[in-house]
């Protein structure tokens, strides 16, 4: 592979950013939703393996990858049920209960999963976006799933959404002052409730990009911790939809530039780039560890931020 040159890297690493960015896309979206009304939630790494475990089981029963997704998204959803339930009650912290919530997510999906390792599941199509070239790598690399593009749309509709519409008014009334929203007459727990619910439901999803597409498997190491990595990408992205977006890049490519490498030859230090992307995270919670930094675009309500 050696022969095809150096100019296939920078091809793969935005490939792999395009394939291996989309479950940091939906889960940091949803996250998003989460933490813009007041309530952090740390369980995203469970109900990414969760969405994973039921998005591969769902599409082995019934032969529909697409059947798969949706299971998933309702299997993130019922965790962000059981999460913003828990939190609803008096004196009861959001992180100890995300924390939990990861631990018992992850394990109850190892434990169903199980039967699932040795069966092969159809998995979800993609377009081919590199139908222009004869070489094999490129064709490879730009092989886009819906699922991106879906993400790529959901985006920029959910700045517009948080910006001009009565839910999305509602939702930073809830995140900024809970005391103002209760005198608007809005339920505070009940904003929050279904907002945790539609993040859970979007990181469901991502979890089903993993099973069902990249890598396309069901095994128990599968998410890697990018469900708590994209905590972090969210407040990189100061609570912003779109800088979400951009982020979730940034980390994919950071995961892509290994595979890239070794895709020419190059598999001095194989390791160490393939942990590009926790080494850019540790890079980004330094530079900005600054609380004047940090916190810029944060929700008043939030955990962190009291």
């Amino acid at each position: 592979m050696a022969d095809v040159g150096w100019w296939v890297v920078p091809v793969a690493v935005l490939g792999g950013a395009l394939r291996v960015s989309t479950p940091f896309l939906f889960v940091s979206l949803g996250e998003c939703i989460t933490e813009r009304s007041g309530r952090i939630n740390l369980g995203l790494e469970g109900i990414l393996v969760m969405g994973a475990m039921c998005a591969y089981g769902t599409s082995y029963l019934t032969g529909s990858p697409w059947l798969g997704v949706l299971a998933a998204g309702a299997a993130g959803a019922l965790l962000g049920l059981v999460h913003a339930t828990i939190c609803g009650l008096p004196r009861v912290n959001d992180i100890a209960v995300g924390i939990a919530l990861m631990l018992f997510g992850t394990g109850l999906a190892f434990y169903l999963g199980k039967p699932l390792i040795e069966p092969s599941a159809k998995i979800l199509p993609a377009i081919d976006f590199g139908w222009w070239s004869d070489v094999p790598q490129v064709r490879a690399a730009l092989q886009i799933n819906v699922l991106f593009l879906i993400g790529v749309a959901l985006a920029p509709v959910l700045v517009w959404a948080l910006a001009t519409t009565r839910w999305g008014m509602i939702l930073r009334t809830v995140g900024e002052s809970a005391d103002a929203a209760r005198a608007m007459g809005y339920s505070v727990n009940g904003v929050r409730a279904r907002a945790t619910m539609l993040g859970g439901f979007l990181g469901g999803i991502g979890g089903s990009f993993l099973s069902l597409y990249y890598p396309g498997s069901w095994n128990e190491g599968l998410s890697s911790g990018q469900g708590i990595t994209a905590v972090a990408l969210v407040i990189f992205a100061r609570w912003n939809p779109m800088l979400c977006f951009w982020a979730s890049l940034l980390f994919g490519g950071a995961a892509a530039l290994g595979p890239a490498l070794q895709s020419i030859g190059v598999n001095q230090g194989y390791y160490l780039f393939n942990a590009a992307p926790y080494i850019l995270t540790l890079l980004i919670m330094i530079i900005t560890c600054s609380p004047q930094r940090t916190l810029i675009g944060a929700p008043a309500e939030l955990s962190i931020t009291r």
